[in-house]
């Protein structure tokens, strides 16, 4: 590098580089601390921009010292399903810069391409006609994406119901479940219930409870949500609602695709606005 100064150097990946005067092995935690403060120093000194690759555990932290996050000027996460052509990459950390923004791909025949306006990608196959689906505009960075939400409640044969979750917060889930048993009566403890976030998207904040319990209780009374409604909101453990932030920009996309009605907690105003401060009051207004 110190030879040819090239003006990319990429390292891929930052746990097969080892240095011979080390004892370890490629990957061990002396050798991947090492071999990041040597490249930085080059990097440094040279001015030559370096993309270190690194491997991530199951968890999705990085698989070496956390002390590589500090040594690096940004961090950036490259995310996706196997199963799925969409691929995320946003910003952990980034010292130029700000984090909260994100990159959506889809992999293509010639490799990634960018996806355009990304909003409504998660709901383009709904059918708002079946019961237990909820659609929720979440914010994803500086990016509002709109995630339809998918419940189904069964009767169980078991003593033990079950209770499975994909793309959603599995302690949120569970939570939610107990305050609609307890608050509002609903007989889940001898169902089963599946909760599922469409088209592989995750969602982690708070602002989708609402939604995900509307989705249940549709399930449970085979009553569909109103094509036209989205919802947003956090559910309290007392059955109560808070409200979500950027309210504005989640609701002018959420009519940008169709949905005349947003209902939720607190602040925000404007056509279509449905103000609701208990969880059994949003689902009588949104299911009757």
């Amino acid at each position: 590098v110190r030879q040819r100064r090239p003006g990319v150097l990429i390292v891929d990946s930052i746990q097969t580089a080892f240095d011979s005067e080390l004892a370890g092995a490629p990957g061990s935690v002396g050798q991947v601390r090492a071999c990041t403060a040597r490249l930085m120093r080059i990097a440094k000194d040279l001015g030559v921009i370096t993309i270190i690759v690194g491997h991530v555990t199951k968890d999705g932290g990085l698989a070496g010292p956390r002390m590589l996050e500090h040594l690096v000027d940004t961090v950036l996460s490259f995310e996706g399903d196997r199963y799925q052509d969409l691929r995320v990459v946003r910003a952990v950390k980034n010292r130029y810069g700000s984090t909260n923004d994100l990159a959506l791909l889809r992999m293509g025949g010639t490799g990634l391409e960018e996806v355009a306006d990304p909003t409504g990608l998660f709901i383009v196959d709904r059918d708002p006609g079946i019961a237990g689906s909820c659609v929720v505009p979440t914010i994803e960075g500086n990016r509002c994406l709109l995630v339809e939400v998918q419940a189904l409640v069964n009767q169980t044969d078991y003593p033990q119901p079950v209770r499975k979750v994909a793309g959603a917060d599995q302690n949120r889930v569970s939570m939610i479940l107990a305050v609609l048993s307890r608050r509002l009566r609903m007989p889940l403890g001898a169902c089963d219930v599946f909760v599922n976030v469409t088209g592989g998207a995750r969602i982690q904040e708070p602002a989708a409870d609402l939604a995900i319990a509307l989705a249940v209780a549709s399930a449970w009374r085979d009553i569909p949500v109103p094509a036209d409604l989205a919802a947003i909101g956090e559910v309290g453990l007392g059955g109560e609602l808070r409200p979500a932030t950027r309210y504005d920009l989640r609701a002018s996309e959420a009519r940008r695709f169709g949905f005349q009605r947003l209902i939720g907690p607190g602040a925000g105003s404007g056509r279509g606005r449905v103000v609701v401060a208990r969880l059994g009051d949003a689902i009588e207004a949104a299911l009757g």
